[in-house]
Order: C-alpha cells, then sequence, then structure tokens
C-alpha cells in the first residue's frame, strides 16, 4: 500500500492506495495550519480505512511549485516516515500530477497554483498520444500575464479564488477554464503516478529530495 501526500498549497490531499484500488483519500482547505493538521488527518484516515502503519510499502509526495512553507511540512513528514518505516519514497512534480487528471486534448493545457504575492505558478503542456508532456519551463506570473499566454483555444486548471478566475478567464472565446471540481488536484492521482514510479524501481533518496521553488523577482515563493 501507499501513501499519498500534497501540501502544495492552502490545500491539502492525503490518499491511500493499493493498485488497482483507491483505499481512501481526503481533500481539505486549510488555514495555514498544515502542521497541526496533516499528522492528525492522516491517522483518522488510516482509522476509517481499517490501515495500520505496517501495510504501508511507499510513500508518493508532490514536490511542487506551490508555498515555501506547506511544501517543506509535507515533504518533512513524508521524509521521516519513509526513514521511521524503512519503506521507499517517490517525489511527484505537483503540476505533472495535476494534469494528469485532464482529459487529452489537440489544445494546449496551462496548470497553475497559487504562489503568494497576487501572483500564480503556471507551465504550459501540450497532449502526444498518452499523456500531457511540458511544453516549457514554470513560471511565476500575475493572473492578468497568464491571461496574455492565451492566444488561442486553451485549456486551464488549477486552483484559482474567484477574481483570478476572472483575471485569466478575460478572454472567453479561447480561455476554457476548468470546473472547480476538475481542476481540484486529485491525491488518489498522485499515488497512481508514484505507484508506478515505485514499481518501476524509480524512487527517490529522502537526504535528497527536496521540493521544487520558483522565484518572484529573486524571493522564493511564500
Amino acid at each position: 500500500m501507499l501513501l499519498a501526500i500534497d501540501t502544495s498549497t492552502q490545500t491539502i490531499g492525503i490518499a491511500f492506495y493499493d493498485e488497482p484500488v483507491l483505499i481512501g483519500e481526503l481533500v481539505w482547505r486549510t488555514g495555514s495550519h498544515h502542521t497541526v493538521e496533516l499528522a492528525p488527518a492522516i491517522a483518522e484516515l488510516m482509522r476509517r480505512c481499517k490501515v495500520k502503519p505496517g501495510d504501508l510499502e511507499a510513500l508518493g509526495v508532490a514536490l511542487g511549485p506551490g508555498s515555501f512553507t506547506t511544501l517543506r511540512i509535507g515533504l518533512a513528514l513524508a521524509k521521516g516516515m519513509a526513514l521511521s518505516l524503512a519503506i521507499p519514497v517517490i517525489g511527484v512534480p505537483t503540476f505533472e500530477y495535476q494534469v494528469a487528471a485532464q482529459p487529452l486534448a489537440p489544445y494546449p493545457l496551462l496548470a497553475v497554483l497559487p504562489a503568494g504575492r497576487s501572483r500564480m505558478a503556471v507551465q504550459q503542456f501540450k497532449a502526444d498520444d498518452t499523456a500531457w508532456q511540458p511544453d516549457g519551463e514554470p513560471a511565476v506570473l500575475t493572473p492578468e500575464s497568464i491571461s496574455d499566454m492565451v492566444v488561442g483555444p486553451t485549456l486551464i486548471c488549477g486552483e484559482m479564488n474567484t477574481q483570478e478566475r476572472q483575471a485569466i478567464g478575460r478572454k472567453w472565446k479561447n480561455a476554457m477554464i476548468a470546473s472547480p471540481g476538475l481542476s481540484m488536484r486529485r491525491p488518489g492521482v498522485l499515488a497512481e503516478l508514484a505507484w508506478r514510479r515505485w514499481k518501476a524501481g524509480q524512487v527517490d533518496d529522502p537526504a535528497l529530495l527536496s521540493p521544487i521553488y520558483l522565484h518572484i523577482a529573486g524571493i522564493i515563493q511564500e
């Protein structure tokens, strides 16, 4: 069984996965209470799903981009559990697992995440025959600048508030923003990707695993 953890933003997600079954999944929005809420939530989901620590065989963790502080909290817990239980840990970029849940389409896809200071992290993807592939490097931009990237029919998904949705979607003829439900990051998808990498032998050294941080004018994301 594998436990997946995502603390990239104020939205936290955890999931238990044992291929081909998603045992349990929990997503909630926290008010910067990751430190006090994450471990008890894992314990509670374990109780509900009748999972014991000894049942865990691997851990998957979202690497960001995202918030500097929240990413560190999730990664620290994942590393600690991996070392104490002597099980492997697999890091997955947050955008990569976020877009994996989106249907393939012949249009570019922009994945977005809150980055603090009224900015958003964004990365463009394009679809091949089997999956979305990165089409450029991630960046930190204002919602208005992200809207400027929309020059033709473009899919957009990710965690956005009302104002960000309005700003990014102002080119309404071309900006096709996924609904809030389809934009939500699903830790079950993170678990599936981490499981595949684990079974393929693509595991990470806990001592070397680090979050993906972007910069805003030389300042690390909040």
